[in-house]
């Protein structure tokens, strides 16, 4: 296969960590196969060259852009990343940043561990300047798909000075990403008034209201349904909280609703209509992936238990990210702040 990387092959280069994931290799490079094929991306497959390129050849690659670079080990999600990357600098997460860094893939992408992902992208790419932290965020309600919710996962104790770090990356986000102009910001709390929440609730609140964003003030969780603020600021604790609560919800629901309508609709009108609430309460698998946002580069995370149709949506909007320079956009708009 043809080494994109060294013959100056125009098209956007995504480097995938192939042994990353509770499915991998398998559904990680049939994922990357279909990307390659239908969403005109190159793609580098990182992994233990025997175990990948054994997978590759069980699948159709004509029309494909693919290459595969060596590595030796994975990440667990049981690790400490920090530790186990010194450890193992090889590791295949380590090394799919590492073509990053290098200049020679234009993203990076793994269903493994989202701390691994992290500490890789923190340590390999450095952060952009202004930020301390990466954050991850991006839409998780299909009731509100243009709605950003950041931090979902990283900063569990997010210092009130952070909210205005998310508050520009949230801007940018919006304005580059969904193609909202001046997108609103709102804060998560227990009641709308300036009042409620903790101290370092309160203490965000003075911050963003003294800030240059579209600052609409306290908003509780159920107007996030209602899309009532184009990007819902809250720490990693709450946010990642109310991404997995969303996701049992809808899985929960889809299953109910599916032996409800058993007998009493076809097998087929039964999934239609469980498959589109499950849609409307989470953002479908196959348009799926969390942005490490902050580092000075493109890295994406996705479900550890992703198949193919969802590593190709993460593929999908790493090439995004790239084309539409969001890294770009993130730092002009942290200039402004």
């Amino acid at each position: 296969m043809e080494d994109t990387t060294s013959q100056g092959n125009p098209s956007t280069i995504i480097a995938v960590d192939a042994m990353g994931g509770d499915n991998a290799p398998d559904e990680i490079v049939k994922g990357a196969v279909e990307a390659s094929k239908s969403d005109q991306v190159s793609i580098i497959l990182v992994g233990e060259p025997e175990i990948v390129n054994r997978t590759l050849n069980q699948y159709d690659t004509d029309g494909a852009n693919i290459h595969v670079v060596p590595s030796s080990g994975v990440i667990e999600e049981s690790d400490q990343p920090a530790i186990a990357l010194k450890k193992n600098p090889k590791a295949s997460v380590a090394v799919t940043v590492g073509l990053v860094q290098k200049g020679k893939a234009h993203a990076a992408v793994s269903m493994g561990s989202t701390g691994a992902l992290m500490a890789s992208s923190f340590f390999g790419l450095g952060m952009i300047e202004g930020v301390d932290r990466p954050v991850l965020g991006g839409p998780f309600l299909g009731y509100a798909p243009n709605m950003l919710c950041l931090d979902v996962g990283v900063n569990v104790d997010a210092r009130p000075s952070q909210y205005l770090n998310f508050a520009a990356i949230g801007t940018a986000l919006s304005r580059s990403y969904v193609g909202i102009n001046n997108p609103t910001v709102g804060l998560l709390n227990i009641g709308v008034e300036p009042t409620k929440g903790s101290k370092q609730a309160k203490e965000a609140y003075e911050n963003l209201t003294n800030s240059n964003f579209n600052f609409i003030g306290n908003i509780e969780a159920h107007e996030m349904v209602a899309g009532k603020a184009n990007i819902v600021l809250c720490d990693g604790f709450v946010g990642n909280v109310l991404l997995k609560f969303s996701e049992g919800l809808a899985e929960i629901i889809r299953r109910d609703l599916v032996t409800t309508l058993s007998g009493k609709l076809t097998k087929d009108e039964a999934s239609i209509i469980s498959k589109d609430v499950f849609n409307k309460i989470t953002i479908p698998d196959s348009s799926s992936g969390a942005p490490i946002l902050g580092v000075k580069g493109v890295s994406v995370v996705g479900h550890g238990r992703a198949k193919a149709d969802m590593v190709r949506g993460v593929i999908k909007t790493a090439k995004d990210f790239h084309e539409k320079h969001i890294i770009k956009a993130i730092e002009e708009e942290l200039k402004r702040t």
